[in-house]
């Protein structure tokens, strides 16, 4: 948990490239690290407290959107993957 959170961290530092900005700084992208930000805390509070739906929810949520989504955004045309796999 905290390899992801301290991942998330570093990539608000990292502007965005591609696609439209706010703040010439952060995209789209960067929704996925608020995503994280918000579900580690919380799917590791719940957890501890006991509410295991919430927790589960939380990692689904977590999975769906920043590992899914997220891996999915990182083979939009005029990304660093994209072209290292299909060129």
């Amino acid at each position: 948990m905290s390899l992801m959170l301290g991942t998330a961290l570093i990539t608000l530092c990292m502007s965005a490239r591609v696609g439209p900005t706010f703040l010439d700084h952060f995209g789209f992208i960067h929704l996925f690290s608020v995503l994280v930000l918000y579900c580690v805390p919380s799917a590791y509070f719940a957890a501890r407290s006991g509410r295991i739906k919430t927790h589960r929810y939380n990692m689904i949520g977590l999975y769906l959107g920043g590992i899914l989504i997220a891996g999915a955004f990182t083979f939009a045309p005029g990304r660093l993957l994209r072209s290292w796999i299909f060129s």
